[in-house]
């Protein structure tokens, strides 16, 4: 802001006359007399030393669990250090959308490294720069498969109720057909999909693991989307991708994310990151940005905005996405945290998160826990309680453990690799204090 210059009093005034306005005041005669002077119920002032006391005072009344086991969406991995040293830089922490490629190189080379690490764990052939949740993300992928005959989309019911909610949100402001798909034994009926898909099917979506950590049979769901010329939609954890087959190996043509486990803590709920890739087929309906390298007339490397559609700006009625820019924060931390961890270091936290979870599950069976699906799950499994889930997540955040989230009655555990072993075992014997 230090070369922003406020305007004058005589230049006020002079766009005061041009408006027919006599005041500034007047800006704000249709706004109610409430908005314009609430009675506020203020406390008297305080000096500096008095507020940092009142701070510190409502900040004890916060619980900070030295254990999660809850996942539903936002999970709880390690970050290291080297992560938040360089994305805490001033250059990337102020850094806003790179309109002017010659000045903003560094950005730009920022996005399309995001972008091709994207590309490396999804497999699929381009990714944008983001968008602003992994919700955002795959409703805009509902909407990259719309075709002239082609309006109707089914959606699992298996997917996650927020994004399930976000996603019907966007069809009705195009009437776009969507049909959701029923769950059988906790994953998508895919006889039902069959049945269901005709060629006016647009897309498929499927989320693996799903809302209950299950593993869904994307590949199965790709060949019959794939059968009336529909696309098949992948939305999926990337952390999942270390270990699960990616994008590409399941026949998807649009993946979709939500980068918050990628180096983003959870952070009462945002910022987080929406991760698209497609096929290069698909390349010019991408939402948002894409960010290009190229080389300059002394041909030195240099990094362009590559694709972006005009109607996203100019023509918004005749857009496929109003999305004009992009999570470039959260899309640097995400491709900072890939490049500390390595491939490898990427494999072991899927691993350990999976192992994890189902160690944990088989120590809960012991103590009289039952899996209410039985099939296969990542990190995340749901189980019927022999106990109260309210009371038991009661006692449990007494002893500073955050039990799993409170799904249809049963409790959806979650694992990382921040969950050890003596951590579960620790977990195990607290529940059985509730059981005794």
């Amino acid at each position: 802001m230090g070369r922003y210059v406020v305007s004058g009093k005589d230049e006020q005034q002079e766009m005061l006359r041009t408006l027919n306005l006599n005041s500034l005041d007047d800006l704000y005669e249709d706004a109610p007399a409430s908005v314009l002077n609430p009675e506020l119920d203020l406390p008297e002032g305080m000096s500096e030393m008095e507020v940092l006391r009142k701070m510190d005072e409502m900040a004890d009344k916060n619980r900070k669990f030295s254990q999660i086991y809850r996942g539903g969406g936002a999970y709880n991995h390690y970050i290291p250090a080297v992560v938040t040293s360089v994305t805490g830089k001033e250059e990337f922490l102020t850094a806003y959308t790179p309109y002017q490629a010659e000045i903003s190189q560094g950005i730009l080379q920022s996005i399309f490294e995001y972008q091709t690490l994207m590309c490396e764990i999804t497999g699929l052939d381009v990714s944008n720069a983001s968008v602003y949740d992994g919700a955002v993300a795959a409703a805009e992928a509902i909407f990259m498969c719309l075709e002239r005959k082609k309006n109707t989309v089914l959606v699992s019911e298996t997917v996650h109720p927020d994004t399930l909610e976000v996603i019907q949100t966007y069809c009705e402001s195009r009437s776009v057909n969507l049909v959701l798909l029923p769950a059988k034994d906790g994953s998508t009926d895919l006889d039902v999909l069959k049945k269901k898909v005709s060629d006016d099917t647009a897309a498929v979506l499927i989320q693996s693991p799903n809302y209950y950590g299950i593993l869904e049979d994307v590949t199965k769901a790709a060949e019959i989307a794939h059968s009336v010329k529909g696309r098949m939609i992948f939305a999926t954890n990337p952390v999942a991708l270390g270990l699960l087959k990616n994008a590409k190996e399941v026949n998807a043509d649009i993946c979709v994310m939500e980068g918050q486990p990628l180096g983003l803590p959870i952070a009462f709920g945002g910022p987080y990151l929406g991760i698209m890739t497609c096929t290069k087929e698909l390349m010019r309906r991408l939402p948002g940005r894409i960010v290009g390298e190229t080389v300059d007339k002394e041909n030195r490397r240099c990094y362009v905005l590559t694709l972006q559609a005009r109607e996203q700006h100019i023509r918004r009625e005749k857009a496929s996405s109003n999305i004009c820019s992009n999570e470039a924060l959260c899309a640097m931390t995400a491709a900072v945290y890939l490049s500390a961890v390595g491939p490898e270091g990427f494999r072991r936290v899927a691993e350990n998160s999976a192992s994890h979870a189902h160690y944990l599950c088989q120590k809960l069976e012991e103590i009289g826990f039952k899996l209410r699906y039985r099939k296969e799950f990542f990190h995340e499994f749901l189980v019927d309680s022999p106990v109260d889930p309210v009371l038991l997540e009661s006692h449990l955040a007494k002893k500073g453990i955050l039990s799993g989230l409170n799904v249809d009655n049963g409790i959806l555990f979650c694992t990382t690799e921040l969950n050890t072993k003596k951590d579960i075992d620790y977990l195990v014997s607290s529940i059985q204090e509730v059981l005794a």
